[in-house]
C-alpha cells in the first residue's frame, strides 16, 4: 500500500505538503491538491481514516431521484440504508450531485479527499460520468438498478422479471391481449430490463407483441400525454406503466380523454408508492419493499468494505391489486 512519503516521492514535492493536500489544509493550492488526490488514488492510497476500525464513514450520491418526502421514490431507500448503518456505528452523508459536479472531480479522488469507505449510488443513468468511472474504482460501491463488471461494484435491486410477469399473468386472466408498454427513460438497466421482461412475459402467456404498443417516456407522469391517445388508436385495452408516476399520468390523461378505468382501458403501475393508494381507482401495481432495498444495500456495500466481492442482491417483488384492473372490454362483450 502506497504511503504519503510514496506519493511526495513520484510528485517530488515535500512529504507535508502531501498531506496538507490529502487533509485539505487551505494553503495548498486547488491544483496541487487535485493533483495530490489523483496521484494518491493512482498508486493505492488509502488515508487512516478510512482504515481505522471503527470509524468507518459512507456517502449516498444522489442524483435524478427525488427522496426527501415519504412519497418520493428516493425516501424509504435512505431511512433504510441509515437504519442499518445505524446499527453498524456507521456515518451516512447524502450528498446530491449533477453532472458539473461530477466533471469537476473524479469519483476516487472525491472519496479519498471526504474519508468515504464506500458509497450507494441512487439515479445514475448510464451515461454518467460517475458510473463510468466506477468501472474502474477500487473503492466499494453499490449500484441500484445498475450493474458494471467491477469485483469492488455491487448491484442492489428488485426482481423486475418477476415483476412485470406477475403484471402479464394478471392481465391475460382478464382476457387482454392488446397490452402496451409505457417504459421509463432512455440510457437506463431497469428500463431495459422491464422491456425485455414485458416482451418475455407476453410470448409466455401466447399473447402478441405488438412493438407499435411499446414506448419510452421518462420517469415522470407528464409524459403519458405523449403516447396514450396513441396507444388507444391502436387499439390497446391495457397499459403497464414502469412506474406509480407514470401511470399516475395515464390516468389522468385517460380520464381527459373520456375513458373509464377500468370499464375501458386497465392501468397497473411499478413501486407501490403511496400515490398508488389515493389515485381514483387505486392503482394495481408491483411493490418494492423500498426500506428493504436502503438495508440491503448497507449490507451489500458493508460486505464490499469486507473484501467480500458479491455482484447482485435481488429482493423479490410483490404484486397488489387494487381497482385499475378489470376485465377486457372485449372480452365481456362476448359473454353477453
Amino acid at each position: 500500500m502506497a504511503t504519503i512519503k510514496d506519493i511526495a516521492t513520484r510528485l517530488g514535492i515535500a512529504a507535508s505538503t502531501v498531506s496538507k493536500g490529502l487533509n485539505g489544509a487551505s494553503d495548498v493550492s486547488e491544483e496541487t491538491r487535485q493533483l495530490v488526490l489523483d496521484t494518491a488514488v493512482e498508486m493505492g492510497y488509502a488515508s487512516k481514516r478510512v482504515r481505522r476500525t471503527g470509524k468507518r464513514k459512507v456517502c449516498i450520491l444522489i442524483e435524478n431521484m427525488e427522496y426527501n418526502h415519504i412519497d418520493q421514490f428516493g425516501y424509504e431507500i435512505i431511512v433504510g440504508f441509515k437504519m442499518a448503518a445505524a446499527r453498524r456505528h456507521c456515518e451516512v452523508t447524502v450528498i446530491p450531485t449533477n453532472l458539473n459536479m461530477q466533471a469537476k472531480e473524479k469519483y476516487d479522488s472525491f472519496m479519498l479527499k471526504h474519508g468515504f469507505c464506500g458509497a450507494f449510488l441512487l439515479g445514475f443513468a448510464l451515461h454518467d460520468d460517475y458510473i463510468s468511472q466506477v468501472e474502474h474504482t477500487a473503492v466499494p460501491t453499490v449500484l441500484l438498478d445498475n450493474t458494471l463488471q467491477n469485483r469492488y461494484v455491487g448491484y442492489v435491486g428488485t426482481d423486475g422479471f418477476e415483476g412485470i410477469e406477475a403484471l402479464i399473468a394478471l392481465l391475460a386472466k382478464q382476457g387482454h391481449s392488446r397490452i402496451a408498454l409505457l417504459n421509463g427513460s432512455k440510457n437506463s438497466m431497469v428500463t431495459e430490463e422491464r422491456q425485455a421482461a414485458f416482451v418475455q412475459s407476453m410470448e409466455r402467456h401466447g399473447l402478441p407483441v405488438d412493438w407499435s404498443l411499446i414506448e419510452n417516456g421518462w420517469f415522470v407522469a407528464d409524459c403519458a400525454k405523449h403516447h396514450v391517445a396513441k396507444f388507444l388508436e391502436r387499439g390497446a385495452t391495457a397499459i403497464v406503466c414502469a412506474s406509480d408516476l407514470i401511470a399516475s399520468g395515464v390516468v389522468a390523461e385517460l380520464k381527459r380523454l373520456g375513458k373509464r378505468i377500468p370499464e375501458d382501458v386497465s392501468v397497473t403501475g411499478f413501486d407501490d408508492l403511496p400515490i398508488a393508494q389515493h389515485l381514483t381507482p387505486t392503482l394495481t401495481t408491483v411493490r418494492q419493499d423500498r426500506v428493504s432495498l436502503g438495508k440491503s444495500a448497507f449490507m451489500l456495500l458493508e460486505e464490499l468494505i469486507g473484501g467480500v466481492s458479491i455482484g447482485k442482491l435481488l429482493l423479490r417483488p410483490e404484486l397488489i391489486v387494487r381497482e385499475s384492473v378489470g376485465p377486457c372490454p372485449q372480452s365481456v362483450e362476448k359473454s353477453l
